[in-house]
């Protein structure tokens, strides 16, 4: 389709004689492009006069829509000297051919907008390439195989995001690659492309009796006031990492490299990623961004009421820089946690925003709408005089001439909706800046006035900005916290956990722009002792309920080993990331899971059956990711895994997937070397070696602490001879073992065993092997008539080593979880059956006569009644149960778990159950010890 026949749209000349007069000079006769011009002339002098000097040009011109690389073919064979003329005719071209299909509607703005930025692109880098040569031909450049001498043109703003403006300014920081030059070289290269970076900036922005290319902004490089034009990578990093600000943040989302050596610009982008985007939700740059906001506005006096003559479209109230922090702001916020965010565009990044759920699409598709329109009347402001400004005339007659070129013949009805328009922007963007009204602060005891006046002196509230944040939400967190049903105990909780913050601007940033977390840890902290405190020592899980996700349905094993295998992946492929990266970014994946557990069971979203399987999906998830890292991380010096490679079993309460909030993990590592003495690599280990140390790297992966604390406790004292076997046991002797040597309790423990983790050359067959041999071994050993003398002889023991530990203990003793499960596990080895879960092993114990069906559903029964107890009661506190200590909020949540009414039904039911599943215990093991004699 041709130029005239996508014409949409006509702008109404505001001086028809200067339209007729320009058109007459094209000598176009086509009456519907004619309009166009008459339209786009008699509202501009500026067009009027770029039509009547490009006439003979234009008329041939409209046929061929790819304008930048047509009117800019050939320049990179010209001298510097001869480029500036040849820019300056392609900008008067394209600013034509761009206003005429933005006037007609033949383009929507993201195609004006992006002509305008491929100008700004081509011009940079040819200019600077040119300079870069002449400083080479000159001999002042040291010699260097860096493509374009290693500088690199960043664009900034609208630039590098595509979106620049008819009359924009361009903003570039200018960088070199000092790593492209020797040490002795280093002062030349500076002075060189400090000299070619100026030239380059002359050439573009200069304003000759030919006009001028681009106006050029270089001030927004690190510290411009006393920096040169062009500085070095190393040193612009050294200084976003010691000084950089949040508006630089911001400005470098839409930042890209646009002229001479992209490659070194794009690996300075992803060196600086950690600056810009946050690994933690950043609610602190709300503040920053209103702030930042308001100095604006009182810098150019744009308060006060909402007026269309003399408007600012840009920086103005409801205004498209309004727009804009809007989106930017919600980016840094999310866009460290969400790659998906990093969206350079505006149009895009709320796109995105509403995709991600961070912005309701309906506001997003509003703001799209209103950006587009503030934009296209940017552009017409600007196409009047060819002026860099973005406000409406002042005078009548100037506003006629700006609705006319949108084509609106009545500029009080254009007037009043663009008002309209500016009050919703305004309304919809003010809302998410502007914090909101405060409640009024309710009345406390002289105790907890108290309490509240020793916050004053704790980390959190030190520095000045969380002391000016956290006086904004206090009043709502004060309410809060006094309606909870046990208003003491909550502040007490919140002051043990506000004691507990090493910092508090980005968390009560957090509280300020999301209420509903408020609300969140007044539920914590008037019911869950331990989950507060776990919640002071990870206070970054708050993340994850903001990440659309928290409260949907749980996604699932599988889904988890993916997530955290692009979590690992990603920390180790990022530019500061490396292996101790990812094993804080697995610490800090594994958290939010926890923490997203807890409240869905304090919450009752699930039961305690559910709690405890949800629990295990986490660990096996950082189990079976991380091994193949810390694999690889071995590796890396000692070869890859010898022979077929290793599996990790989980054992005890993993295998058996029932943990709980304070759960630590029972593995054992097995390998086959198939043959092979040792390993192939820089430093070459013997193969038992090696497999012990991969063991030792993977229980300090797992359970060493680290920056982002401690991901699991590991206890491997279940693998073969225990603590006085080696820590990882090859296939063949993990079966001569079992086979010939192992004790009861350890053929026991292998009928919780499960593989959850597999890293090596054939690791998938071997992990079929072991779980076929651990089967094997349940069948073979468990008719051995001493499985039922041996449970007994370790029940003493067990009961002479540690007694139940206070009034409510659900695990250690007789007729308690640990004894139930015991003897569940007796009847599956028993039955040689492959099943790990308790409920599962015990009815194979009717099947196999060694109990009742009536005696084992009640056995049963009390399992579910005390893991409730016990999963309930980890989550609220790692400590015995004291009901004393743990408050009326945790009492309330274990009766609920119980399904018991009162602390005496609970201990009265609590005391039949265990008394009952005792008995039955001790009848099993009486009865099989009387058959046997």
């Amino acid at each position: 389709m041709d130029f005239v026949a996508r014409i949409t749209r006509l702008p109404i000349p505001a001086d028809p004689a200067r339209g007729l007069s320009a058109l007459q000079a094209t000598g176009i006769a086509d009456p519907r492009l004619g309009e166009l011009i008459r339209g786009a002339a008699g509202c501009s002098p500026y067009l009027a006069g770029l039509i009547e000097r490009e006439a003979d040009w234009l008329t041939g011109a409209l046929a061929h829509e790819d304008v930048v690389t047509r009117e800019t073919a050939g320049f990179e064979t010209l001298s510097a000297d001869a480029l500036g003329p040849a820019l300056r005719r392609a900008k008067r071209r394209v600013a034509l051919w761009t206003a005429l299909a933005d006037l007609g509607g033949v383009w929507r703005l993201e195609q004006v907008t992006g002509a305008l930025t491929d100008l700004a692109d081509r011009a940079t880098d040819l200019a600077l390439r040119a300079h870069v040569a002449a400083e080479q031909a000159r001999g002042k450049l040291p010699p260097t195989g860096a493509e374009a001498g290693g500088i690199v043109a960043l664009a900034m703003g609208k630039m590098g995001a595509g979106e620049l403006n008819y009359s924009s300014d361009i903003d570039l920081i200018v960088l070199y690659d000092d790593g492209a030059y020797d040490p002795d070289d280093q002062y030349d290269a500076r002075a060189a492309l400090i000299r070619a970076t100026r030239k380059a900036a002359a050439t573009i922005s200069d304003n000759t009796d030919q006009g001028y290319v681009f106006r050029t902004d270089l001030r927004l490089r690190p510290d411009a006031a006393v920096t040169p034009v062009c500085i070095s990578i190393s040193a612009a990093l050294a200084y976003y990492e010691a000084e950089g600000r949040t508006w630089e943040r911001s400005a470098y989302i839409k930042a890209r490299p646009c002229g001479g050596d992209l490659a070194a610009g794009a690996r300075f982008l992803r060196e600086l990623r950690p600056f810009v985007w946050r690994r933690h939700l950043d609610f602190a740059a709300i503040q920053d961004a209103h702030d930042m906001r308001l100095r604006i506005r009182d810098h150019k006096g744009l308060h006060g009421r909402i007026e269309v003559p003399g408007h600012n479209m840009k920086l103005g109230q409801g205004g498209i820089r309004e727009i804009e922090f809007f989106t930017q702001t919600r980016q840094l916020i999310a866009g460290g946690r969400d790659p998906d965010l990093r969206a350079r565009g505006t149009v895009e990044g709320l796109a995105r925003l509403a995709e991600k759920g961070w912005v309701p699409p309906e506001v997003a598709d509003e703001l799209t709408a209103h950006y587009r329109e503030h934009r296209e009347i940017e552009h017409r402001i600007q196409m009047v005089n060819d002026a860099q400004t973005h406000s409406l005339p002042a005078s009548a007659e100037g506003l006629d001439t700006i609705a006319r070129m949108m084509g609106e013949a009545d500029t009080a009805a254009w007037s009043a909706r663009l008002a309209g328009r500016l009050a919703r922007v305004e309304a919809l963007t003010g809302d998410f800046f502007a914090p909101g009204e405060q409640r009024a602060r309710p009345k406390l005891s002289a105790e907890a006035e108290a309490m509240v006046e020793r916050w004053r002196s704790y980390p959190a509230l030190r520095s000045a900005r969380g002391r000016e944040v956290f006086a904004r939400i206090e009043p709502d967190l004060l309410t809060r916290l006094t309606a909870a049903a046990h208003a003491e105990e909550a502040l007490a909780r919140f002051d043990a956990f506000l004691a507990g913050l090493p910092a508090g601007v980005q968390l009560f940033s957090l509280f300020e722009a999301n209420p509903q977390l408020i609300e969140l840890i007044a539920d914590i902290c008037g019911t869950a002792p331990g989950l507060a405190a776990y919640l002071a020592r990870h206070p970054e899980v708050l993340d994850g309920v903001l990440a659309g996700s928290f409260f949907s349905a749980w996604p699932g094993a599988s889904a988890l080993r993916r997530q955290l295998d692009q979590v690992l992946d990603a920390a180790l492929a990022a530019p500061d990331g490396g292996y101790e990266q990812a094993l804080d970014a697995a610490r800090r994946w594994a958290h939010e899971g926890q923490f997203r557990i807890g409240v869905h069971h304090l919450r009752s979203l699930i039961g305690a059956e559910e709690a405890g399987g949800q629990y295990a999906d986490v660990a096996d998830a950082a189990v079976a990711a991380l091994f193949p890292v810390v694999a690889a991380e071995l590796a890396r010096r000692h070869g890859p895994l010898p022979g077929r490679g290793a599996v990790v079993l989980g054992m005890g309460s993993l295998g058996a997937r029932q943990l709980n909030a304070a759960s630590d993990l029972d593995l054992i590592v097995i390998y086959d070397a198939a043959g092979q003495d040792s390993s192939d690599g820089p430093k070459p280990l013997a193969t038992r070696a090696y497999y012990a140390r991969l063991t030792q790297a993977m229980i300090t992966a797992i359970s060493a602490p680290t920056s982002a604390g401690r991901l699991y406790e590991v206890d491997m004292r279940l693998r073969p001879s225990g603590r006085q076997g080696p820590v990882a046991t090859s296939v063949q002797s993990f079966r001569d073992y079992q086979m010939t040597e192992a004790w009861t309790w350890e053929h026991l423990a292998l009928t919780r065993a499960r593989v959850i983790g597999v890293c090596g050359a054939d690791a998938a067959a071997l992990a079929e092997e072991v779980e076929a041999l651990r089967v094997e071994v349940l069948q073979s050993r468990g008719t051995d008539p001493r499985v039922m003398p041996d449970l007994s002889g370790m029940r003493a023991r067990i009961f002479a080593a540690k007694a139940p530990d206070g009034a409510w203990e659900a695990k250690i003793g007789r007729g308690r979880l640990q004894d139930i499960e015991l003897l569940a596990q007796c009847f599956a080895l028993r039955a040689g059956s492959a099943a790990r879960a308790v409920q599962a092993q015990l009815r194979t114990g009717p099947r196999t006569g060694l109990i009742g069906g009536a005696e084992g559903e009640t056995l049963a029964s009390a399992r579910r009644f005390l893991w409730s107890l016990q999963c309930a009661g980890r989550l609220l506190t790692e400590k015995p149960l004291d009901m004393d200590n743990l408050g009326k909020g945790g009492q309330a949540f274990l009766l609920r778990e119980t399904g018991t009414a009162s602390l005496e039904e609970l201990a009265a039911r609590l005391a039949a159950t265990v008394e009952t599943a005792g008995a039955i215990i001790d009848g099993v093991l009486a009865g099989v010890e009387a058959q046997a004699g």
